[in-house]
């Protein structure tokens, strides 16, 4: 059985999709980008900031779910620069710092993301 996940706690979707979509004891978030929930804008021009509030917006919709970020098994980080991968790496690293686990993880560069972000998350969660 699915189940769409929403929280008012992360952005609304841009397109045709859900925040997050629960089957059984998996979860698979949809990509999160910088913007902040509240105002529908970008929190910073600067890719670190974007990145930290994706991963923010990442783990709102997973709490929303009752998931944890030690649940999260995958992840997808799309970036526009790839140049910036070390930047959104040491976010990316901080965040999962008390992880038991590290997620496996992609890391890919793309021509454009939705609205102008710099970087998109993804991930997949599992209890």
């Amino acid at each position: 059985m699915k189940k769409a996940i929403t929280t008012s706690e992360a952005p609304q979707a841009l397109g045709a999709y859900s925040q997050a979509v629960k089957v059984g004891k998996t979860i698979y978030c949809s990509g999160q980008i910088g913007l902040n929930p509240q105002t529908g804008n970008f929190i910073s021009e600067e890719v670190t900031e974007q990145a930290k509030q994706a991963l923010k917006n990442l783990k709102a919709v997973l709490a929303k779910a009752n998931f944890k970020v030690n649940d999260i098994v995958k992840v997808t980080i799309f970036m526009t620069r790839i140049s910036d991968f070390d930047k959104i790496n040491k976010v990316y690293t901080e965040f999962f710092k008390e992880t038991e686990v590290l997620p496996a993880r992609s890391a890919i560069g793309v021509l454009a993301l939705p609205g102008g972000a710099l970087v998109e998350i993804e991930a997949i969660a599992k209890k």
